[in-house]
């Protein structure tokens, strides 16, 4: 019962997380460490990549005819706009891939630990509050994901790539990158969420194969807290993505700057007391 409640605390922490640019990773890290979970770090490792299968599927749900090319409700032009927004996802994803895949376990075993995370949590805090106050005078230039060109979406994923580093935020170094290159909050949050499927979805199958590929198995208890924390964790994405997205019709990131920057001093004050 214990750990059903933790996973449910962790699973509405992913789901909160994953969407708003404060580093889902980071606060998994920060709460497994005080939760303690009882199960081995290979576990937990898995487990808290897997969850974010949850905060996928709530994407997959809230957009679906916006994804979806085959909707008889489109016109032959949106299908192709359709067809060619998942192509310009595809090629985002492409640096994550050439980066990611050959660092990730090493980034995992040598970087997993609050003193990178808070590190990365000031980093990219200071940086929104920085990016935010430069651009506060200055009109996007690509405020339109159908006109958004094919480069400017490698380049974004160059700055999805940064977010191997534990705390950095997926959605963060994504949304960040976007603004600096002169997308608007709206598309550049809208395509962080529609990058965030193949890579998070990649990144879970890896995760689930290297937890195989030790030797280990799901016991009946594991495999339950598993499935609740992606069920919890899909539910809660649903409200932070509608929250997000009305957020930011009028508001910045700064905000969640000066969040990441005050719980990054607190994760290091409360490591040197």
């Amino acid at each position: 019962m214990a750990n059903i409640i933790k996973a449910i605390v962790l699973g509405i922490i992913e789901g909160i997380t994953e969407w708003l640019p404060i580093s889902s990773t980071g606060h998994l890290v920060l709460a497994g460490s005080v939760l303690n979970m009882a199960e081995s770090k290979d576990y937990m490792d898995m487990f808290n990549y897997v969850i974010q299968l949850g905060a996928i599927l709530a994407v997959c749900v809230l957009y679906f005819h916006k994804l979806n090319p085959f909707s008889p409700r489109k016109s032959k032009l949106q299908q192709k706009q359709t067809w060619s927004l998942w192509g310009k996802v595809i090629i985002a994803v492409i640096p994550s891939v050439i980066i990611g895949l050959p660092l990730n376990d090493w980034m995992d075993t040598h970087l997993m630990n609050n003193y990178v995370v808070a590190s990365m949590l000031i980093l990219y805090g200071i940086l929104f509050i920085i990016v935010e106050n430069h651009n506060d005078k200055l009109s996007p230039r690509y405020t339109d994901l159908n006109t958004l060109p094919i480069k400017i979406t490698f380049i974004i994923g160059c700055f999805q790539a940064l977010s191997i580093v534990p705390g950095t935020s997926r959605s963060g170094a994504t949304i960040l990158g976007a603004i600096i290159i002169g997308c608007s909050r709206y598309v550049a949050t809208e395509f962080s969420f529609f990058m965030a499927i193949p890579t998070m979805f990649g990144v879970s199958i890896l995760k689930i194969g290297g937890y195989f590929l030790k030797g280990k198995t799901f016991t009946g208890d594991q495999l339950s807290i598993l499935i609740i924390g992606m069920v919890v964790s899909f539910v809660v994405s649903i409200i932070a993505i509608k929250f997000l997205m009305k957020y930011i019709q009028n508001h910045d990131f700064k905000v969640f700057g000066w969040y990441r920057i005050i719980l990054g001093i607190l994760v290091l004050a409360m490591m040197f007391f």
